[in-house]
């Protein structure tokens, strides 16, 4: 007999894979996974969500900053590739700075690049003095993106990561855009949308990118979330309607550069 807990699982898991899978077939090909959301679970359900499908997606994961030495990001770059059941990864990230030596993470990611196990790499959590580094350690155009935390409620990337980040042309992977499952839409995204014949989430979403190197990542694990983030592709905000989301949730630069995080 199945557990109530364990038929629960069950029931998120196909939940999980099914709204993978529905985001494939409307053209959401980004996943982003990591070694550490569920001790590899994670990656294992992706891996079940795209078999078959490898082709249609830009697959990325994450070392943990504790695994992150040089032969350590590569042996966790293996067991991230066994688990996802792929050769390669788009894209792979430091998940945040580590102790180790960020040279010798980057050295094991261009020996992976070199091996054909990574396409690209980059960077998650780091503030702007650390894109810095990276960039010297690195050289130009090779660190792919910064993954960092933004959303209407905390816009602090605006002042200070964000202009470092296009500078070096990095991408600004935008994640929890939502927040932590605290949305709450006000009067001005409420009017827009309306008048959009869109959902606040959607007008929210689409304000986020709305700079060129800016792309959310948007937690989706219902069909019906999926589709709505789908949604907000087709939308263009016009400049008064930015302007007017800007006057309603403003952003005041911070007396101390800080990096928010999750």
């Amino acid at each position: 007999m199945i557990g109530q807990g364990t038929w629960e699982m069950e029931r998120q898991r196909a939940a999980s894979i099914a709204a993978l899978r529905r985001g494939l077939d409307l053209g959401m090909t980004h996943i982003d996974t990591a070694e550490m959301y569920g001790g590899g679970k994670v990656e294992e359900l992706v891996g079940e969500a795209i078999a078959g499908r490898r082709h249609e997606v830009f697959l990325v994961s994450k070392v943990l900053p504790e695994h992150a030495s040089r032969q350590g990001t590569v042996d966790a770059c293996v067991g991230s590739l066994r688990r996802l059941r792929t050769d390669y990864l788009d894209c792979y990230l430091l998940h945040w700075p580590s102790r180790h030596p960020l040279a010798g993470t980057i050295a094991a990611f261009e020996q992976l690049v070199g091996d054909g196990k990574i396409k690209t790499w980059g960077v998650s959590n780091f503030d702007e003095d650390r894109v810095e580094e990276a960039v010297r350690l690195a050289g130009p155009n090779r660190v792919a993106c910064n993954q960092v935390l933004y959303h209407l409620g905390e816009r602090t990337i605006e002042h200070y990561i964000l202009p470092t980040c296009e500078r070096h042309r990095l991408a600004v992977v935008a994640y929890s855009p939502f927040g932590q499952g605290n949305f709450r839409a006000n009067r001005v995204l409420e009017e827009i949308a309306r008048a959009r014949g869109a959902t606040p989430r959607q007008v929210a979403l689409r304000f986020l990118v709305r700079h060129p190197g800016v792309f959310a990542i948007p937690k989706a694990a219902q069909v019906g979330h999926v589709e709505e983030n789908a949604g907000a592709r087709d939308l263009q905000l016009t400049d008064d309607e930015i302007r007017r989301i800007n006057e309603a949730v403003p952003t005041a630069r911070p007396r101390r550069r800080r990096l928010p995080m999750l």
